[in-house]
């Protein structure tokens, strides 16, 4: 595959993660270098199960900030 084919790959599963309410592990591990340098972030299995537990259920879950 190609570089730019890749790219639109990955644009295309993000555009269908953030359809269907899942939001993007890589904009979460921005977010926390930029605004939560101390904390370690979460491995890709455990932001998905948080992500799933805050949309359908639990207590607590939402935002950070």
């Amino acid at each position: 595959m190609t570089r730019s084919f890749r790219t639109v790959l990955a644009r295309a599963r993000e555009t269908a993660l953030m359809m269907v309410g899942q939001p993007s592990y890589t904009a979460y591990l921005e977010h926390m270098a930029q605004h939560h340098e101390g904390h370690p972030p979460m491995d890709a299995a455990a932001f998905f199960r948080d992500r799933e537990q805050a949309r359908y259920g639990g207590k607590g879950g939402g935002r950070c900030c």
